[in-house]
């Protein structure tokens, strides 16, 4: 049975709508052999994106091989190496032979092996005895590009929720190993090895490469524009009418608005919609929807209020009334922030949260869109109208 509106899993083929910009940019830089950084909030369609461009590039003809390795439990760099290696052997090779046959290949000389016993406990292809050194961390992070080599097929590896090698305290030094690679020109005649580095903790990603300009020149960074609203709106009706259901164009503007066009959040929404009509979609199955929808989501939000201070409340707070200058003596007396010193840590301390983070303009954005909406109107009890 064909789902209409699908938000539990990346999005590719006729249910991709918009960012086609996005898919080409990503498409030529991985023809051109650049290294690329993606960093938004949480499902706001990176992995779609990504996904939805190796697709279109399969159908083209192009050959290549993708390494796909969430970092979301890693927080070590003996961790990672281990699951980097693992990820890599698994997408080309496939039997306890093999893995053994290439870790000796190319891993010999580093603390890499293939142990068979624990293989069969964990399931893990690559084992580490000892603490690796830079040799070891360079050979691994060349690994790719030498199985590359050897398939005749470009390999494309891609690290989700990268910023979390931060937890590891020798993280910069995996960070110039890799730069000491990116900075190699690739030779276009033999297959290679193009890296993709994804985050959704924004301001983690934005202390690496933009704060820090660790990769400086070496990465393009691809922003994701939000959805044309219209596709969005056509996308939802058309989802309806296959059902033989009704949903009106304003009810539909009105969940972009109130979802500032987060798609997955509108396909959640109307999956929601969808399942509580037989016909025409009301006023009170939308309301009925969102609740549902808060209802799923107000544990974590009402933790994220819990875990917040007194004076990260009110700079919250201030947020919502649209202020940009906390700094200024009125702002700080009305909003009893105490000092300019104390908005620079209570501001940091939001950033570090993820709750909030600053456009291009130094502006603040709250990131979750149902989360600045349930915040107004059930924390700070503001009364908010639905779209």
């Amino acid at each position: 049975m064909e789902v209409p509106f699908i938000y539990d899993r990346p999005v590719t083929g006729k249910n991709f709508i918009g960012r086609k910009s996005e898919c080409n940019a990503l498409s030529n830089l991985l023809d051109k052999r650049e290294n690329i950084v993606i960093y938004e909030p949480p499902k706001s369609g990176k992995q779609s994106v990504v996904q939805q461009t190796l697709f279109s590039m399969r159908s083209s003809g192009h050959r290549f091989c993708a390494v796909s390795l969430d970092m979301f439990n890693i927080r070590s760099l003996d961790k990672f190496l281990v699951r980097f290696g693992s990820a890599v052997i698994r997408t080309s090779f496939s039997s306890p032979a093999e893995y053994s046959e290439v870790i000796g290949k190319h891993l010999s000389g580093t603390h890499f092996t293939f142990d068979q016993e624990n293989f069969s406990a964990t399931d893990e292809v690559v084992s580490l005895s000892g603490t690796p050194d830079i040799n070891d961390i360079e050979t691994m992070m060349r690994f790719p590009c030498r199985i590359a080599e050897d398939s005749g097929e470009q390999m494309f590896v891609i690290l989700d929720e990268f910023q979390n090698i931060l937890e590891d305290t020798e993280h910069e030094t995996l960070f110039k190993i890799m730069e000491k690679i990116f900075q190699e020109k690739p030779d276009t005649s033999v297959p290679g090895c193009t890296f993709i580095l994804m985050g959704s903790k924004v301001n983690a990603m934005k202390y690496i490469f933009e704060d820090r300009r660790f990769f400086y020149r070496l990465v393009e960074h691809l922003p994701l524009q939000p959805i044309d609203e219209r596709e969005i709106i056509e996308n939802i009706r058309k989802g309806f009418l296959a059902g033989g259901k009704v949903f009106e164009k304003e009810q539909a503007l009105g969940a972009c608005k109130l979802f500032r066009n987060n798609i997955w959040y509108i396909n959640h929404f109307c999956s929601i919609c969808n399942s509580l009509s037989l016909g025409y979609i009301n006023e009170g199955i939308m309301m009925d929807a969102l609740n549902s929808l808060l209802s799923i989501h107000r544990p974590k939000f009402e933790a994220i209020m819990y875990s917040l201070t007194g004076y990260q409340v009110s700079l919250l707070r201030a947020v919502l009334d649209g202020v940009i200058k906390f700094s200024a003596t009125e702002i700080i007396m009305k909003y009893s922030l105490n000092s300019s010193a104390n908005v620079k840590r209570v501001k940091e301390a939001l950033m570090k949260k993820e709750i909030i983070t600053f456009d291009e303009r130094q502006e603040p954005v709250i990131m979750d869109p149902l989360f600045e909406y349930w915040v107004s109107r059930f924390y700070f009890e503001r009364n908010l109208p639905v779209g």
